[in-house]
């Protein structure tokens, strides 16, 4: 065999091993970016139960606080505006302006609803409501809901970022654009604990 022959053939073999080993990196980051996609879509789930238990929330309180419409009309208002960043965020969960924006109006949310329910602590007919009751019930619920989904997709964003900033994956990230994820953590301390409800 000539030497010429021999060189191709290896070239061939190298070409052939990079391009797999290319592939099987692109395919694992394309898993992954889809694995925390998938669980944000999880947090999306949760968020959506919590807004919609709020209006119902705010009907029953407000026939009793008759004298509190500035918190019943300031968690109504947290809770649309964390309703567009929440549509925001589902549609680009890899956007760290969308996830910013979704921490900040969820943390608006759920001080909103704490001063909610600090100012029902003074309306011994509304604790006793059976509804309202309920619907505090649910919240608590959806906000434990909403912790655990958050935590699962800040593990699973952990995996992908570290798996694309590892050497040779570094390598093939930037070129095939998977950008890094951003986490989804609430910025102040007092944010991160749910609403406490404690109507009976």
């Amino acid at each position: 065999m000539p030497p010429i022959f021999l060189i191709l053939v290896a070239l061939l073999v190298i070409v052939v091993v990079a391009g797999v080993f290319s592939i099987s990196i692109y395919n694992r980051l394309v898993a992954l970016r889809n694995r925390f996609k998938n669980a944000f879509a999880q947090i999306d789930v949760q968020l959506k139960r919590r807004h919609d238990l709020i209006p119902n929330l705010v009907e029953i309180a407000s026939g009793y606080m008759k004298h509190e419409r500035g918190t019943l009309e300031a968690v109504t208002a947290a809770r649309n505006v964390a309703g567009g960043a929440r549509a925001k965020a589902a549609a680009d969960p890899a956007n760290p302006e969308n996830m910013k924006a979704l921490a900040a109006a969820e943390g608006q949310l759920s001080m909103g609803l704490k001063s909610l329910f600090a100012v029902a602590e003074a309306y011994p007919e509304l604790k006793a409501n059976q509804n309202m009751m309920q619907l505090s019930e649910e919240l608590t619920s959806t906000e434990n809901k909403v912790a655990f989904a958050r935590q699962a997709y800040n593990d699973s964003v952990m995996t992908y970022n570290t798996s694309r900033e590892v050497f040779p994956n570094v390598l093939f990230a930037g070129f095939f654009h998977f950008d890094a994820a951003p986490l989804f953590e609430l910025e102040n301390a007092a944010e991160r604990e749910a609403p406490k409800v404690k109507l009976s």
